[in-house]
């Protein structure tokens, strides 16, 4: 028999793209005002994996990722990925989305993402909300599965990754950055 026990808090992520660099600097300080203040932001880079949204969003996309100072609890990600799409509409124009924010988090063993949509990889948690296991903690780092969306395959991204899971281990064990 297991014995159950609360999971660690985890680390929030967000992954971030629009084809304006300005409403990614926006929507970092929105973030901040629901999420508190973030720990790391990336430079801006394009996000050329995948073309799927260019019809709604246009061409070329801007990304950034970012890490928030503050650990949370993993089933809070539901709510914060409500907050996320609410942010989200804010940025409609003419019926279409300007901006894309994907939360998630990163535990010592997997990063987690939150999303809307179901598939057969995604365990459901509530309130419409899936958990999208998209990399796992192996062997000093982390790794792709079947499914990873190819931008989080890339072996930059992994790295960058691999860093804040590193921020992460140090905030557990007490030691500031």
């Amino acid at each position: 028999m297991s014995t159950a026990k609360e999971a660690d808090d985890v680390k929030l992520m967000a992954s971030l793209f629009s084809p304006e660099e300005k409403i990614l600097e926006e929507v970092i300080l929105d973030l901040q005002g629901i999420c508190g203040s973030t720990d790391w932001v990336s430079p801006p880079f394009f996000f050329d994996r995948t073309r799927y949204y260019e019809k709604e969003m246009g061409w070329p996309l801007h990304r950034r990722f970012l890490s928030f100072k503050n650990l949370i609890r993993p089933e809070t990600i539901v709510d914060i990925k409500l907050q996320t799409n609410e942010i989200e509409k804010r940025y409609v124009q003419e019926g279409k989305r300007r901006v894309n924010i994907d939360p998630g988090y990163i535990a010592l063993e997997r990063l987690v993402l939150a999303t809307g949509k179901n598939y057969t990889h995604r365990i459901y948690l509530s309130k419409g909300i899936y958990a999208d296991l998209t990399l796992v903690f192996h062997q000093g780092s982390f790794q792709t599965l079947a499914w990873t969306y190819r931008d989080y395959a890339d072996t930059v991204v992994i790295g960058t990754f691999n860093e804040i899971r590193e921020r992460y281990k140090n905030q557990l064990r007490g030691l500031s950055e």
